[in-house]
């Protein structure tokens, strides 16, 4: 068995990080997930999930949460930082840029129809990733059913995210000490 890649400096963090935040165009989860897992190898698919999931509980970007709970795992604060700082840095000069564009060129009809062509594909490529994640995990299936009843729940009945939260996670945390249990 390979041994498990150096904990990444914070400078490494850093350039991972600004990988990341400057080439995740729609939607950062899918793109962060293939750098941290496949590109540089410093998390697996199931270290990847807990953190990811830690992440999207918390309030803020996923993907920053993300940043600064593996950046402080990785070097403390200054791996944090480095971190973040890594993944804020491009979008933020894009956005920048993007806002004067738009106070320029917003109410052009090639302008509307853009954006309306992005949103389908980083809705794509947040479900790509979602799958890929699924698969490689095998979750058992008392997991499978509540993602299951969750996407519903959130789809078609639109409960917020906070009754998710507060009702769905401690049914999921208390099936997997169960299951923990069990085996």
């Amino acid at each position: 068995m390979p041994e498990p890649p150096a904990k990444p400096t914070p400078l490494q963090l850093f350039l991972g990080f600004l990988y990341i935040g400057g080439l995740a165009f729609g939607g950062a989860v899918a793109w962060a997930r293939h750098v941290l897992i496949e590109d540089r190898r410093w998390l697996s698919e199931r270290e990847y999930a807990e953190l990811i999931g830690l992440a999207q509980v918390l309030p803020g970007p996923n993907v920053g949460n993300l940043a600064v709970i593996y950046g402080r795992r990785c070097a403390g604060l200054a791996g944090a930082a480095a971190a973040l700082g890594g993944f804020v840095l491009v979008p933020t000069a894009v956005v920048l840029g993007l806002v004067a564009l738009w106070q320029e060129f917003g109410q052009n009809p090639w302008v509307a129809a853009f954006m309306a062509g992005v949103a389908p594909a980083a809705a794509g490529l947040a479900l790509g990733a979602a799958i890929k994640s699924g698969i490689r995990l095998r979750p058992p299936p008392e997991q499978i059913l509540a993602i299951i009843a969750i996407a519903l729940a959130v789809v078609i009945w639109r409960v917020p995210l906070l009754w998710v939260v507060a009702v769905a996670g401690p049914v999921c945390v208390a099936l997997s000490v169960r299951r923990a249990l069990r085996a």
